[in-house]
């Protein structure tokens, strides 16, 4: 029989953890929630946040408040120090009005699903941990007739980060000031022009990056000019039966959640030739041909394919399925592209 117990890593990180929060609590932190922004239907919506220790009334929360546009001289290593609250249950009102409440995972993310009637368009979903402790954030209605979506990667799609080179992603993900990250050439021109083409369509941001990131990420997004929506990211670390959490395999969920969810939606779907967005949106489109549109790739230069690991073998991931591909190194040259397909 095999062990269930969970694996050492786990254990070993619980107990940190445990010795963690207890010193938080000691110097006056609360647990308080950080909401990101959601989405769904006129049915239900998909509420998104993390439960962690903060000092009540301090600066410390304008780092984690996706919102927060003035913060300056972040370094990425302090939104990775921060202290989770497992298991802490949340009250969650969409649009003022008690909806329900929800309990936050190992980790403490929340992700889940309440049920709601709604008209689409953005909405406003309050998550709070007590009468006194509350955070708000958007939360986009997809219309019930939207026929086309987008959803794009994050790491060298629309952010130039040059993953997943280990001591390279270690400086932009941990030392890197967060101000001095650069949008990807064209592309914010790019996803304004497809949001103003297709109103009322889903807009989403799938990336392996930690939900530690998920404020800092915002941030830019907004700064940029990038088209608001949600950004579906992971935990890393130890889970019960595995060392390491799967980048690989927290894409290939989300992309079948959404088509099980929205199955009239066909998906406009961004990534870039360094590594695996192609193999895998090429298996989605051989497995959902009906719920792509389009697969856009954004070419790395000679230099950003090295730091990044090498690039995938580009053509060759395209298939039967009629689904057509696009190629380009920037947002202009993408742009053209998708003009030519009648998307734009």
């Amino acid at each position: 029989m095999p062990d269930s117990r969970p694996r050492f890593a786990a254990r070993f990180e619980d107990r940190m953890h445990r010795r963690r929060a207890k010193q938080a609590v000691k110097r006056g932190k609360t647990p308080s929630v950080i909401p990101y922004i959601g989405y769904g239907t006129t049915e239900w919506v998909r509420v998104l946040g993390r439960v962690l220790y903060l000092r009540p009334d301090t600066s410390e929360h304008s780092r984690f408040r996706p919102d927060v546009q003035e913060v300056s001289r972040v370094r990425g290593w302090r939104t990775f120090t921060s202290v989770y609250v497992p298991y802490q249950r949340v009250t969650v009102l969409v649009d003022n009005v008690p909806a329900a409440e929800v309990v936050a995972d190992r980790g403490g993310v929340i992700d889940s699903i309440v049920r709601v009637s709604l008209t689409a368009g953005w909405h406003t979903v309050t998550l709070q941990v007590s009468e006194d402790e509350a955070a708000h954030a958007p939360v986009k209605i997809v219309d019930p007739t939207a026929r086309l979506g987008v959803l794009s990667d994050v790491d060298d799609t629309v952010l130039i980060t040059a993953l997943p080179k280990p001591f390279v992603a270690a400086w932009n993900s941990f030392v890197l000031d967060e101000t001095a990250r650069r949008a990807t050439p064209g592309m914010p021109v790019l996803y304004d022009r497809l949001t103003k083409k297709h109103t009322g369509s889903p807009f989403i941001y799938l990336s392996t990056g930690a939900w530690n990131a998920a404020p800092a990420l915002s941030r830019f997004l907004a700064r940029n000019l990038y088209p608001m929506g949600p950004l579906l990211l992971t935990d890393w670390g130890p889970t019960h039966d595995r060392w390491f959490r799967s980048g690989r395999e927290h894409k290939q969920r989300e992309l079948k959640r959404l088509a099980r969810e929205f199955p009239g939606v066909r998906w406009i779907l961004f990534g870039d030739d360094g590594q695996h967005d192609e193999a895998l949106y090429a298996e989605f489109a051989r497995d959902h041909p009906e719920n792509v549109a389009a697969v856009a790739i954004r070419q790395l230069s000679v230099g950003q394919a090295v730091l990044a690991g090498g690039r995938s073998k580009a053509k060759q991931h395209k298939d039967a399925s009629g689904v057509p591909w696009v190629y380009g190194p920037d947002g202009a040259t993408l742009s053209e592209e998708l003009t030519k397909l009648g998307l734009l």
